[in-house]
C-alpha cells in the first residue's frame, strides 16, 4: 500500500464519471470527489461507508477546514482497513485537499479555507487464501466459510477465524484461551495470503466465587438464588449467557454485565464480578388501536418491578374496547397480577392473578370474574410452558333469551414455542402457542376442555430480508360440554383483526334452535382460521403488505354440525418505530355473507 504517491494516475474523464459532487455557499467546502476506478458497485459502496469525508459530503455537515483535515487524515485509516476486509492489500490511496496530498500537510499548516477535496482509491487486486490455518483446533469447532484455502483473503475472516477458535476451546472448558501468535503473509507477485493462527488453549477451567454490586432495592439472597452462579461447575460460556438472561427477564435490572476475573485462582478456577444497575420500581405505559367496525380499543397498565426486594412484579392492566365500534358495545376489564421469579427452581415463576370484566358483545352482555394461581417453567429462552388453576363466575344475558349462569373450577396450560427473530415484526423463524384448559362446571355448566393452537412461519428474501412472506393457522375446540353449557368466552367467533380482517369484528358465529323457532346466536364449537402476508419494505422505514384471511366456524366439537365461513383481503402500510412497526391495514370481504364495505385497522407491530 502507498499514499502520495502517482497522483493524476487516473485521468480527467474517469474522475468525473466516478465523483460525487455537491456544492453549497455557505459551507467552506465547494467540492467533493469521490472515485474508486476499478471497483463494482459493492466495493465501492464499502469504500464510500468507510469514509468520512464521504459521510459529511453526504450529510452536508462539512463546515470547518480543521474537522474536514482530521477526517481526511483518518480516512487513511479507515479506508486502508476497508480495503483490507475485502481482500485488497495493493491498493493505493489518495486523499488530495485543494490539490495537495493531505497526509503530506503538516497539522500547523491546515488552510484557513478548504475549496475541493478529491479521493481516489485504486483497490488494486483481489488477494486470495494460499493456506488458511488454525493450530490446534478445537474438537466442534466450526470455522468461518470463507476461512479456508482459494477464498478471499479477506482481513475480517482471519479475525472471525481467530474468534471461532477461541470460542472452540472455551466451549471445551478452556476459559482462558488466546491467540498466542500469529503469522500472515501476503504475496504480491501471486496475489495470495498465507495465515497461519495459532492458539493456546490453557487448563480447563471451573467457576469460582461470584461478587456482586450495584444491587439498590434487591436483597443479596434472593438476587443469588436468581442468577444461580454455577459455582464448581466446569466453566461453559453457555452458563454464562443464561445467568445474565435470568436477571435481564426479571425486568428489575437495566444493565447487567458480567466481567471475569484477569487471572485463574487456586485449582484453576475462574471468578467473576456481577455489576447491576436497577431501573425505576415503577413503570406506566398505555397503547391504542382502532379499526371502523370494532371501534377504538385503549389500554393502560401501572407496574412495581420489585414489590418485595425479591424481583417480585406487581402488574395492573385496565383495557376498554369496543368504543362508538359498530359490533357490540363497550367492553371493559380490569386485571392485577403478581409474579415471582426463582419459585422452586431458578427458571420457576409462580404468580397470582384477579380480574374483571364486562363485556358487551352482539349476542350477550356478561360480567365475569376470575382468580387462579399457577407456576410458568422456562426450559430453554425459547420455550416456555405453564399450568394453573382458576375459578370463574360468569352471569351471562342473552339478547332476548333469557340469563344464564356460569361457574367452574379450570386448570389450564400452554405451551410456547417462539423461534421468531423479533416478536414484534419478525422476519424469519416460527411461533407455536398451544393450549389446553380442562374445566369442571358447576350447576347448568358442562364438564370438558378447549383446545387451541396458534402456528405462525416467516421467511425472508432478498438482502437484508427487504421481502418477508409470513403464514399463521389458528385452530380451536371445545369438547364434552353441549353448546348451552360451554362458557360463553370458551366458544369461538371469527372475524375482526385477530382473525379475519375484512369482516366485521366476531361477525361469524352459528345459530342454533332454543325453543321452538326461537334461535340463539352465539360463537361455536369450533374454529379455523389461516392468514397470509407478503411484506415488502420500500423505504428503511416504510413497508406495503397485502394479505388475505380466512375463517371458519362449527356448531361441534371437532368441526361437526352447522358451520360457516368467510374471508378478507387486503393492503396496509408499516412505519418502523423503534418500538415496533405502525400498523395501517385496509380491507374488504372476498367471501361469505357476514360483511359489507372496507374496514380499516390502525395499531402497533405486524398483525402477527
Amino acid at each position: 500500500m502507498t499514499r502520495g504517491q502517482g497522483r493524476g494516475r487516473a485521468g480527467l474523464a474517469a474522475l468525473v464519471a466516478g465523483a460525487i459532487a455537491w456544492a453549497s455557499p455557505v459551507l467552506a467546502l465547494d467540492q467533493f470527489l469521490f472515485q474508486t476506478p476499478g471497483a463494482g458497485k459493492d466495493l465501492r459502496d464499502v469504500l464510500f461507508g468507510a469514509s468520512l469525508l464521504a459521510q459529511s459530503a453526504r450529510d452536508k455537515t462539512a463546515d470547518d477546514p480543521q474537522d474536514l483535515f482530521a477526517a481526511a487524515r483518518a480516512d487513511y485509516g479507515r479506508l486502508l482497513g476497508a480495503l483490507y476486509a475485502e481482500g485488497r492489500y495493493g491498493g493505493v490511496i489518495h486523499i488530495l485537499i485543494d490539490g495537495r496530498e493531505a497526509s503530506d500537510i503538516a497539522p500547523l499548516d491546515v488552510p484557513g479555507v478548504i475549496r475541493t477535496i478529491a479521493v481516489t482509491v485504486d483497490p488494486g487486486p483481489l488477494f486470495t487464501f494460499r493456506q488458511a490455518r488454525m493450530r490446534p483446533y478445537a474438537p466442534g469447532t466450526e470455522l468461518p466459510r470463507d476461512y479456508l484455502d482459494t477464498a478471499p483473503a479477506r482481513s475480517t475472516a482471519i479475525v472471525a477465524a481467530a474468534s471461532a477458535g477461541i470460542e472452540g476451546w472455551r466451549t471445551l472448558g478452556h476459559a482462558k484461551a488466546k491467540v498466542e501468535d500469529q503469522k500472515i503473509t501476503a504475496d504480491h507477485r501471486s496475489h495470495t495470503v498465507d495465515s497461519w493462527i495459532y492458539l493456546r488453549p490453557g487448563p480447563v477451567v471451573t467457576f469460582g466465587r461470584l461478587t456482586m454490586e450495584g444491587y439498590q432495592r434487591m436483597r443479596p439472597e434472593r438476587l443469588a438464588k436468581i442468577a444461580d452462579f454455577p459455582t464448581g461447575k466446569r466453566f461453559d460460556p453457555k452458563e454464562l449467557d443464561a445467568v445474565v438472561r435470568r436477571l435481564h427477564r426479571t425486568g428489575v435490572f437495566k444493565s447487567v454485565t458480567l466481567t471475569e476475573d484477569e487471572e485463574l485462582g487456586p485449582g484453576n478456577t475462574l471468578g467473576y464480578h456481577l455489576g447491576l444497575v436497577e431501573e425505576k420500581k415503577r413503570r406506566m405505559g398505555a397503547g391504542a388501536e382502532w379499526s371502523t367496525a370494532d371501534g377504538a380499543a385503549l389500554t393502560a397498565y401501572w407496574m412495581h418491578r420489585n414489590l418485595f426486594g425479591g424481583a417480585e412484579r406487581l402488574r395492573i392492566d385496565g383495557e376498554v374496547t369496543g368504543i362508538s365500534g359498530s359490533t357490540g358495545g363497550t367492553d371493559y376489564k380490569l386485571g392485577v397480577r403478581l409474579d415471582r421469579p426463582a419459585t422452586f427452581s431458578r427458571d420457576t415463576t409462580a404468580y397470582a392473578e384477579a380480574g374483571i370484566e364486562h363485556l358487551n358483545e352482539a349476542d350477550f352482555d356478561q360480567d365475569k370474574l376470575k382468580l387462579g394461581f399457577g407456576l410458568s417453567q422456562e426450559f430453554s429462552p425459547q420455550l416456555t410452558v405453564t399450568a394453573g388453576l382458576r375459578y370463574e363466575a360468569s352471569d351471562v344475558t342473552f339478547r332476548g333469551n333469557g340469563k344464564r349462569q356460569y361457574r367452574l373450577v379450570a386448570f389450564p396450560t400452554t405451551l410456547v414455542w417462539d423461534r421468531r427473530d423479533k416478536p414484534l415484526d419478525a422476519s424469519k423463524g416460527f411461533y407455536l402457542g398451544a393450549a389446553a384448559t380442562p374445566f369442571l362446571g358447576f350447576g347448568s355448566t358442562g364438564n370438558g376442555a378447549q383446545l387451541t393452537a396458534d402456528g405462525r412461519v416467516y421467511r425472508g428474501f432478498g438482502v437484508d430480508d427487504k421481502v418477508v412472506l409470513a403464514a399463521r393457522v389458528q385452530l380451536g375446540t371445545v369438547v364434552g360440554p353441549t353448546l348451552l353449557s360451554t362458557p360463553r368466552d370458551y366458544l369461538f367467533y371469527s372475524g375482526g383483526g385477530g382473525t379475519v380482517r375484512g369482516q366485521p369484528y366476531q361477525s361469524l358465529g352459528v345459530n342454533v334452535l332454543r325453543a321452538g323457532p326461537a334461535q340463539l346466536r352465539t360463537g361455536g364449537m369450533s374454529f379455523a382460521a389461516a392468514s397470509v402476508e407478503a411484506r415488502v419494505d420500500v423505504t428503511r422505514t416504510i413497508g406495503a403488505v397485502a394479505f388475505a384471511d380466512a375463517g371458519y366456524v362449527s356448531a361441534e366439537e371437532f368441526f361437526g354440525g352447522l358451520d360457516g365461513w368467510h374471508a378478507g383481503a387486503g393492503v396496509g402500510v408499516r412505519y418502523a418505530t423503534p418500538i415496533g412497526p405502525i400498523r395501517l391495514d385496509v380491507a374488504m370481504p372476498v367471501g361469505g355473507n357476514t360483511g359489507d364495505g372496507v374496514q380499516v385497522y390502525l395499531g402497533i407491530g405486524q398483525a402477527f
